[in-house]
């Protein structure tokens, strides 16, 4: 199934590669499992995604003290391909533009099932993106967070086929001492001593075009994506039930507290359950929005007022703007992108 594929070829991926670096630093992976304080490979048999975290913690810092290179987490980064990842990969490479595959990314990334997760906070000048590292020491976290923003990075520059203009990487951090590694692996301005370790992207970067775009492969990437993400929510969280529970509301979708009366708790458990999944029920509704509009936009007839109504959209023209600050098109503008 493509999705256990996917799983076993982000893990399968980061082993690779780390046993590679530390091949040419003179070593072995045996005695980086050693040095991880692993019995074996940890790629199968990890089905917890704390104890894949936990895993790959180890074997990172494992290769940092074998290689005696600190910067090592950035340099894996750079070598990330997003294809590695299956169905969920390519409906990442498919996506029409950079905000897309945000959009995209975060929703259907818990069915990789490895790495850390991360949020996505709205900005006025654009989104942060910030790693959820609950595992290790300070300095454990901040390894990882290296990681991910390598890889975040490499990944965009990818879609795009050009420089992240406009974009910062911020750091709660004091400077390292391979604090130029940084900005020389990373090409973009890095502050230390921040209040959050995130990466910002600007507004305008997020409209850009992905040049592996695909629409008519999208529609068919996003279905598998999908139907894991249906299978990894069997067991389900609340982010998850929410937007299961809008999705069987929509032409008349629920507000918070409705959602919070149909899964037996209260608006304000609600809430702190979303908060600590890294999102918001007024974020999960508006993306759910978006995907439907897309949705009615591409496989029906119906006018753009007919999509504001079901919606829920009072005016077309706020529909409209809705959809314009998520696409950074018009509904129209869409459709003829279609045809």
């Amino acid at each position: 199934m493509k999705g256990s594929m996917a799983k076993n070829n982000a893990n399968l991926e980061l082993v690779r590669h780390l046993a590679l670096i530390v091949e040419q630093a003179g070593g072995t992976l045996e005695q980086l499992l050693v040095m991880s304080g692993l019995e074996r490979t940890p790629i199968v048999g990890t089905s917890e995604r704390s104890e894949q975290e936990a895993n790959a913690i180890a074997m990172l810092q494992g290769a940092i003290e074998l290689t005696g290179d600190p910067a090592l987490p950035l340099h894996l980064g750079r070598r990330f391909d997003v294809a590695s990842l299956g169905s969920y990969g390519f409906a990442i490479m498919s996506c029409a533009q950079l905000g897309d595959c945000i959009d995209l990314m975060k929703r259907y990334q818990k069915t990789v099932r490895a790495g850390p997760s991360w949020g996505v906070f709205n900005r006025s000048d654009g989104i942060a993106i910030r790693p959820i590292v609950s595992l290790g020491r300070a300095g454990q976290r901040r390894i990882v967070s290296e990681l991910v923003f390598s890889q975040l990075c490499s990944t965009t520059e990818f879609l795009i086929r050009d420089s992240l203009d406009g974009a910062e990487l911020h750091l709660s951090y004091e400077a390292p001492n391979h604090a130029s590694d940084y900005r020389a692996l990373l090409a973009i301005p890095v502050i230390f001593e921040q209040p959050h370790s995130q990466l910002v992207l600007p507004e305008a970067l997020l409209k850009r075009s992905v040049r592996t775009v695909n629409l008519a492969g999208h529609t068919v990437f996003q279905q598998q994506c999908e139907e894991l993400l249906r299978n990894h929510n069997k067991i389900e969280n609340t982010s998850a039930a929410i937007r299961r529970a809008l999705l069987h509301s929509a032409g008349d979708f629920l507000n918070a507290r409705q959602a919070a009366r149909s899964l037996n708790m209260s608006e304000r458990t609600l809430r702190r359950r979303l908060d600590a999944e890294a999102t918001s029920f007024r974020e999960i509704k508006e993306e759910m929005k978006a995907i439907l509009a897309r949705k009615y936009l591409a496989n029906t007839k119906l006018t753009v007022a007919q999509v504001a109504n079901l919606l829920d959209y009072t005016e077309t023209v706020n529909f409209r703007q809705a959809f314009v600050r998520w696409h950074g098109i018009t509904p129209s503008q869409y459709r003829q992108q279609l045809s």
